[in-house]
């Protein structure tokens, strides 16, 4: 790989078609330079309108929300850095190229922990904190928030990790009082959880999601995220089995579909499947349509909604959120 040039200095733009800056920003990236840096129309002086021409003192100006220069850079698997003042009218913007994916997604790991360790404790996955990104904790809340579970109500988590779903649950009211049984096969996350969540309610098991312990019982909320499609689990089977023999008839679940991968610490849009560059929705759609198909056929209501995680909530009999 050839060694990163210094930035060029920013091109200014006006009112020039968006497509344009996009082109001058992949030149610039794809010249080898550590970051492309551009002036462009203050997003705050054009609060409240489209894009749309206004005249400055430089001519026509087209004024685009910061929230539209936070989706290119997300487009063009870039780190947007801090906007900075330039003048009256001009704020610089800074695109730099986010590094390769996560060593959890995939071939590319170079962690020499066992393949049930690679989202165990110490590990890189282990870093993440998904509920302090907007873009995963509010679907998260709007989910929980349409459920009405019973009293002393029982929740199964399948890939339960270190239990950060699980810690949502006390944020709301009615739901501080369920018990816990949390499924993983990284035994170092499970104690983790274990210390978490040391109340004699909850229990944590090592286990194949192929192979769930039939001493589990029933439960009134099966919640799984980022799990079910994961390599070797055999999820179509799986979900059969759990409103077959692990929901009570009243129940509900939850489950997170990924949509997104990680970057340098960043969160990039998009499900990808291997040897594809750009995020391809087929598989999961596919995925969704045969959950949500399955799931009413089985008296289930369900509600999809989410963005880096896909979130199919379904409710059964009176445990929807009026």
């Amino acid at each position: 790989m050839s060694s990163l040039t210094s930035s060029p200095a920013p091109r200014r733009f006006h009112a020039e078609p968006l497509v344009l800056v996009v082109r001058h920003v992949r030149e610039v990236l794809a010249s080898g330079a550590s970051r492309a840096c551009i002036e462009v129309p203050d997003p705050d002086l054009g609060r409240g309108q489209y894009p749309g021409a206004r005249v400055g003192p430089e001519g026509a100006l087209v004024h685009r929300s910061f929230r539209a220069w936070c989706d290119l850079a997300e487009g063009l698997s870039c780190r947007l850095l801090t906007p900075r003042a330039v003048d009256a009218t001009h704020v610089a913007l800074t695109f730099e190229p986010l590094g390769a994916e996560a060593s959890w997604h995939g071939a590319t790991s170079s962690e020499s922990a066992p393949r049930h360790e690679r989202y165990g404790a110490g590990s890189a996955f282990s870093a993440l904190r998904k509920f302090e990104d907007a873009g995963f904790l509010l679907p998260w809340l709007e989910a929980l928030g349409r459920l009405r579970l019973p009293p002393d109500a029982r929740v199964l988590d399948l890939g339960v990790n270190r239990g950060d779903e699980l810690e949502t649950f006390a944020w709301f009211e009615g739901l501080q009082d369920v018990s816990f049984v949390g499924v993983d096969h990284s035994a170092s996350a499970l104690a983790e959880a274990r210390a978490r969540f040391p109340d004699a309610r909850h229990s944590f098991h090592v286990a194949d999601l192929n192979a769930l312990p039939p001493e589990l019982g029933r439960f009134d909320l099966v919640v799984s995220v980022g799990t079910l499609q994961s390599p070797g689990v055999e999820d179509h089977a799986l979900l059969r089995k759990l409103v077959q023999e692990h929901l009570q008839p009243a129940a509900a679940l939850v489950l997170g579909f990924p949509n997104s991968r990680f970057r340098e610490g960043e969160v990039v849009y998009g499900a990808r499947v291997r040897n594809l560059r750009e995020p391809d929705l087929s598989l999961v759609v596919k995925d969704l349509s045969f959950y949500r198909r399955y799931l009413h056929q089985h008296g289930f209501r369900t509600f999809l909604g989410g963005k880096y995680d896909l979130l199919l909530t379904a409710v059964r009999g009176a445990l929807a959120a009026e």
